[in-house]
């Protein structure tokens, strides 16, 4: 079980999380992708799977791959389905029913685990890391992006979940001309961990999909391809 992580919203752990679903499909192996974030759910939205049932039917003991959806948005492959985030709050459950119960209870699945997890450092963002077998950081160029993701970085640590490496989104350009994107120097000092992919800018007419880019999609396949066989 892998968590998808990182300090800022919009950083692209959902698109993170959609493209190595997409990438393990097309190896052919299973795999789920699982919404942890309550407070801003659009993996389902990306994926274009129903918002019900979710997370919430798991942690009341239904099995993942009858609450699950098939992902069918363009540019997703056959094979990824989708758990959509849980709708009830931690503060609402009673006591012996934290957050990471119901991740806790996808450890038994035969699927590869893909969590794409909340931003910040509440008990929503912890609770995936507490579960999972590693994470991978997601961040941006961006200089506050980046310490945001040193700070989930340093939260993974302090819960001695290890840290697969980082993943750095929209550098550079995709398209057949471009030159492969590379992470600003200085990103793998600051985060002390291996930066294991670089995800091209996309066109940013309100109507592309990342997804359905060829080199997002080539991305994703080579970031597959690093943490395997050690993380997934």
């Amino acid at each position: 079980m892998l968590a998808v992580a990182g300090g800022k919203g919009g950083c692209g752990k959902t698109t993170t999380t959609l493209g190595l679903a997409g990438a393990l499909a097309r190896q052919r192996a299973p795999v789920l992708a699982v919404d942890a974030d309550r407070e801003m759910p659009d993996l389902h939205a990306m994926a274009e799977v129903a918002r019900r049932p979710c997370l919430d039917a798991v942690a009341a003991g239904w099995p993942a791959g009858l609450v699950a959806g098939a992902a069918s948005a363009p540019g997703v492959p056959a094979g990824v389905s989708v758990l959509p985030a849980a709708e009830t709050g931690i503060e609402t459950r009673p006591a012996d029913a934290p957050g990471a119960t119901e991740l806790a209870r996808l450890r038994g699945e035969s699927s590869t685990v893909l969590v794409d997890s909340p931003a910040g450092a509440g008990p929503d963002a912890v609770a995936p890391l507490r579960v999972v077998d590693a994470a991978l950081v997601v961040t941006t160029p961006e200089p506050a992006c980046l310490r945001d993701a040193a700070k989930t970085a340093a939260m993974a640590r302090e819960l001695d979940t290890p840290i697969a490496g980082a993943v750095v989104s929209r550098a550079g350009e995709s398209g057949s001309d471009a030159v492969d994107p590379r992470a600003p120097p200085g990103v793998e000092d600051l985060l002390d961990c291996e930066v294991l992919g670089v995800v091209p800018t996309v066109d940013c007419r309100p109507d592309a999909d990342p997804l359905d880019d060829a080199g997002v999609r080539a991305a994703h396949d080579r970031l597959v391809s690093a943490l395997q066989p050690k993380y997934l």
